[in-house]
């Protein structure tokens, strides 16, 4: 029992940085295959970037949209099963009751579908003189918190923006999870400034792993992504990073590890409650 306890309390995470093109099919049939590659490399959970299936851009979103289950989910129910893995399928544009959203699916082992995060907080930046950008101009907030099991640990998902908001983090913390996942396109404006700073910010103050998925670097697109899909020690160690180009990186997830974090820097325990608190105002 104690040895399937220490089996329990590792696993390999992979994360796929994968070239995303303007022909839907060939997206999903290559996501499939680098879902298929990071399980032969013993990968127990893959996570996809977001818009995997389209380029990323508002005028790309009502063009590509589909509903859930539709095609692309339909590849994604497939590829977790053949390879029985815990997929997290980055996100794609969700069509649904004449509303737009940015939509990440995760799968199980078997094929089923565990569940529908919905980007949370949209992207609406202006940086003058170097990026603007208006997801609300065609996409609709989700209002969930998405949080599944799994035999190794609980997830908590969000979308790219959604990393930006330490509460949800936080939530997701106490919620009980102990890796959180970010599929997300940062560009070449807020990527090197805080991509890396962002995931290694939500891991320390959480004590938990974080992992991102980004597409890779297409300099030809009219969204130019950062790359760089990483994965954090909730000592905020970067223990995998991709460059720019289309690769699997991969981490062995040690909870036991993560257990010996939270004992030695025991914050949970010492938290002001009577001070402060950050609470959830619905329980979806």
């Amino acid at each position: 029992m104690a040895t399937l306890a220490k089996a329990m309390s590792k696993f390999r995470l992979a994360v796929v940085q994968m070239h995303v093109s303007k022909v839907k099919a060939d997206n999903l049939s290559r996501a499939r295959e680098l879902v298929k590659e990071a399980a032969g490399q013993g990968a127990k959970m893959v996570v996809l970037p977001e818009c995997f299936n389209c380029p990323y851009g508002t005028s790309f979103f009502p063009e590509y949209a589909e509903k859930i289950p539709g095609e692309s989910s339909q590849v994604l129910s497939e590829a977790a099963k053949e390879s029985a893995v815990y997929l997290v399928g980055g996100s794609i544009p969700e069509e649904d009751g004449g509303k737009l959203y940015n939509t990440c699916s995760v799968f199980g082992p078997d094929g089923t579908l565990l569940l529908k995060h919905r980007k949370i907080h949209l992207f609406d930046i202006d940086i003058p003189g170097k990026i603007r950008f208006q997801e609300s101009e065609t996409l609709n907030p989700g209002s969930n918190f998405s949080v599944f099991d799994t035999p190794f640990c609980k997830v908590g998902v969000g979308i790219c923006y959604d990393m930006r908001f330490a509460e949800l983090a936080q939530i997701y913390t106490r919620r009980g999870c102990q890796l959180l996942v970010y599929p997300g396109a940062f560009n070449m404006t807020t990527g090197p400034a805080h991509w890396e700073l962002l995931q290694r910010g939500r891991a320390v103050d959480n004590q938990v792993y974080v992992a991102t998925a980004s597409p890779a670097r297409d300099e030809t697109a009219s969204y130019v992504a950062w790359g760089h899909s990483s994965v954090v020690s909730p000592w905020g160690e970067v223990v995998s990073q991709a460059g720019s180009e289309e690769t699997v990186v991969y981490a062995d997830i040690d909870l036991q590890y993560l257990s010996d974090v939270r004992q030695q820097v025991p914050i949970s325990l010492q938290r002001r409650s009577d001070l402060y608190s950050v609470n959830a105002t619905q329980e979806g």
